[in-house]
């Protein structure tokens, strides 16, 4: 059978099939330098659990699960597929500890994560290479370099793939081969033109893989493949404004939106930015800026907010004044002050705990601030200069519960999807913190034994 892709979700789905005793060859686009695909970049799971496990705290049990994904997604979630995911993370770190994957606790600025999230150690390039060492020692063929464009189908049915002229013929396939957040013109196209007459998108960097240009997605849904979700629609976060084009990674998140407020080039407030916990709501930040003038935002806080959050690599804009920090940050100094002061007098303290929905909060302010509202007031003051940055693309194709894919409603016999070609399933819009990664382990999982159980029809069908 064929896997395509090298990332968490086509490494799953590998070592699955060939447990289950399927003869695999695996082709990855990048340069084994570059190989796992946005896997690379992440460093944790979110899991159910009934009971503490291990590096995982107090219980997350499913109801609560669902209902944290049903809040992000504002119910543009398929339940049956979403609850599959969050029952079946309940039994996946076994199988990956088998497979050289090693976790721990949450540190020092995730600590919020330590009920709802297993951390890798090592983070996301550790678990790709565990998974390429056990994968080798499995027997499963890997080739780099190889960036499969078109395949050959028959009535739904995978036939072979093509790498430019090189074929590929299988008895099955998993399609786990990313978004199309990498493909730059795809972005520009969905995106649009906006009534300012700007692009957003020529705005965006990547904070992933460059090798995710989409190119099998839109082959397949060419074909007639049956596609889900909203191309607009994305894991997108509000990154520094210096991040480089492609492979930022997490170090170029800004993650004290929360403890201050967020203003455009306008020096205008534009979204709640204590609406909820940051793991659930950091996600929508990047969408939100992309939005608001020019796609950039400027995320304000002063002294009370220094070792609340995790500092970002780049460090921000420095002044003793709101004037002086204004001038620093280009926006306009009497306009930035106003909304300061504005903001400041609307808020309403309570007991500040950035760990809790604390009640402090504005009132007679829009948008409002819902939770840990404290008056800007003490210098230094700082400012993140902020642009979008893409993570993944929810635009995907539709599978049923075994991933099969699906062609005018009907589910191939022999072609699958994982990861992120299928996450819009589950993810019409939002995210919560690691649900991306369980989402592919999960469907990698369920992909590889699918395919597995189809090759053995094969067999036995040609036996017969």
């Amino acid at each position: 059978m064929l896997v395509i892709g090298g990332g968490n979700a086509a490494l799953c789905a590998a070592l699955t099939a060939r447990e289950a005793g399927a003869s695999v060859l695996l082709l990855e686009s990048a340069p084994v330098e570059w190989r796992g695909g946005n896997s690379i970049h992440t460093r944790n799971l979110r899991c159910m659990h009934d009971a503490p496990q291990d590096v995982l705290t107090e219980a997350y049990p499913e109801e609560e699960f669902w209902q944290d994904l049903l809040k992000v997604t504002g119910g543009q979630t398929n339940e049956a597929l979403a609850r599959l995911v969050i029952r079946e993370s309940h039994h996946v770190r076994g199988w990956m500890r088998r497979h050289g994957v090693h976790f721990q606790p949450s540190l020092s600025g995730t600590l919020h994560l330590s009920r709802t999230n297993a951390f890798f150690m090592g983070g996301g390039k550790a678990l790709v290479n565990a998974y390429y060492r056990s994968a080798q020692a499995l027997g499963v063929q890997v080739r780099y370099g190889v960036t499969v464009d078109r395949l050959e189908l028959r009535d739904g049915r995978f036939v072979a793939a093509f790498a430019g002229a090189e074929r590929f013929e299988a008895r099955c396939c998993v399609l786990a081969a990313g978004g199309f957040e990498s493909n730059l013109a795809w972005l520009r196209e969905a995106w649009g033109r906006n009534e300012r007459g700007e692009w957003p998108a020529e705005q965006f960097a990547v904070r992933g893989t460059r090798f995710n240009q989409g190119v099998l997605l839109k082959h397949l849904i060419e074909q007639g493949a049956d596609a889900i979700g909203d191309p607009t629609q994305a894991h997108m976060v509000a990154i520094d404004a210096r991040a480089p084009l492609y492979d930022g990674g997490i170090c170029t998140r800004v993650d004290c939106v929360s403890l201050g407020i967020v203003v455009n080039t306008e020096a205008q407030r534009f979204y709640d930015e204590g609406e909820d916990f940051w793991p659930k709501r950091y996600a929508i930040w990047g969408r939100l800026v992309a939005q608001q003038p020019r796609q950039r935002a400027y995320s304000i806080i002063d002294a009370k907010a220094i070792g609340r959050f995790m500092p970002p690599v780049f460090p921000g804009e420095r002044a003793d004044t709101l004037r002086a920090l204004a001038v620093q940050l280009q926006l306009d100094e009497g306009t930035l002050q106003r909304t300061v002061a504005e903001f400041n007098a609307a808020c309403r303290l309570g007991a500040f705990d950035h760990a809790v929905l604390d009640d402090c909060h504005t009132d007679g302010l829009a948008p409002a601030k819902t939770h840990w509202a404290l008056p800007i007031d003490t210098p230094p003051y700082f400012g993140f200069a902020l642009k979008p940055g893409v993570t993944f693309t929810y635009l995907g194709l539709k599978v049923n519960p075994q991933a099969a894919v699906h062609f005018g409603g009907r589910p191939s016999g022999n072609l699958f999807a994982a990861g992120e070609m299928m996450a819009g399933n589950v993810l019409g819009k939002g995210y919560t913190a690691g649900v991306g990664m369980t989402i592919g382990t999960v469907f990698g999982r369920i992909a590889g034994a699918s395919a597995a159980q189809a090759l053995q029809r094969e067999v036995q069908h040609d036996a017969a």
